[in-house]
């Protein structure tokens, strides 16, 4: 799907007929957004969520590794390429669409073409102001669709391997269940829980948007805690005792650890800020209150039950 975004980010601004200055592109902040927020330090922290966001999922090369050849070397390597391909890809994708965008207000507003969807305005505007008609944005749009998908695809696929291999383990209710693979060793099982655990949480935004962002709002700050974690404790409790694989960092090993645990850290206090003003129930951030009710779960589970019968992940390659 990289070559259909480098086609976007070239494309959309070139159809465009009106294009915003590079001025404008790189140092302009929308303080009148209706959020209350008019603080061009407050909304570039805010900005950071989306970077920090798409920068996620690089771990599904670590869950696919049993399934890959040579992982010991394959998997760091498809880690790093990941996140280099999301910044360049990224970056670009970003670069070419806000250099079609002249007019904020319009784009977010709710009677426009899109229903106040930017993105999708910016697409259908494009076409519509060259060529009369925003067929062509909708056909982007669409493209920007089943990107989304192939997305949702290696969440699913990535998330099936983790619970494939907490079942494996015994960490996992009915893991005898969801450890099973079929004939071309995929956990099947697995798979599909997976998939209906990802179908009912979507269920959860035609009742309540509230309730959905609650349950989301954790997608990333969860996932960098979660990647920073071993981090830390490779540079602090193991780092004498940690024994390096054939792809490694070297020397530089203990400061990019830290710088990355450091780094976590902060956006993890960014990223439970606010984001709109007035507070109120529907603009309230809940990520710190996901976190840590989940944190709560995780850990009262550890200390009334796993603790006494969880002996960790159980090994079938010899050392």
């Amino acid at each position: 799907m990289e070559h259909c975004v480098f086609v976007l980010m070239i494309l959309i601004p070139c159809v465009a007929t009106e294009r915003a200055s590079a001025k404008f592109v790189f140092t302009y902040f929308n303080t009148d957004n209706g959020d209350g927020i008019n603080n061009k330090l407050y909304i570039f922290i805010l900005g950071l969520l989306m970077s920090q966001y798409t920068l996620t999922g690089y771990d599904a090369s670590a869950h696919m590794t049993e399934e890959t050849k040579n992982a010991d070397k394959n998997g760091p390597r498809g880690i790093i390429s990941s996140i280099g391909i999301s910044i360049i890809v990224g970056w670009g994708y970003i670069l070419g669409v806000t250099f079609a965008v002249t007019n904020i207000s319009y784009l977010l507003d709710e009677t426009n073409d899109a229903g106040g969807y930017a993105i999708a305005e910016i697409f259908y505007l494009a076409f519509k102001n060259r060529y009369g008609n925003g067929v062509g944005g909708i056909i982007c749009l669409g493209v920007v669709a089943v990107a989304i998908f192939f997305c949702g695809m290696s969440s699913v696929t990535s998330n099936s391997r983790m619970a494939y291999a907490f079942s494996r383990d015994g960490a996992m209710p009915f893991s005898s269940v969801w450890h099973k693979v079929n004939k071309q060793e995929v956990p099947i099982n697995a798979v599909w829980l997976s998939a209906f655990i990802s179908f009912c949480m979507a269920l959860t935004s035609l009742g309540s948007i509230v309730a959905f962002q609650a349950m989301v709002s954790i997608a990333t700050i969860g996932l960098y805690i979660a990647y920073a974690l071993p981090i830390f404790f490779r540079v602090t409790l193991a780092r004498k005792s940690f024994i390096p694989g054939p792809f490694n960092l070297g020397r530089y090993g203990i400061i990019v650890g830290w710088v990355a645990v450091l780094w976590v850290a902060t956006i993890s206090v960014l990223f439970s800020l606010p984001v709109a003003y007035p507070i109120t129930n529907e603009t309230l951030n809940y990520t710190p209150v996901a976190v840590g009710c989940l944190f709560v779960l995780t850990v009262s589970s550890w200390i009334f039950s796993a603790r006494h019968w969880f002996r960790g992940p159980i090994t079938n390659v010899d050392t």
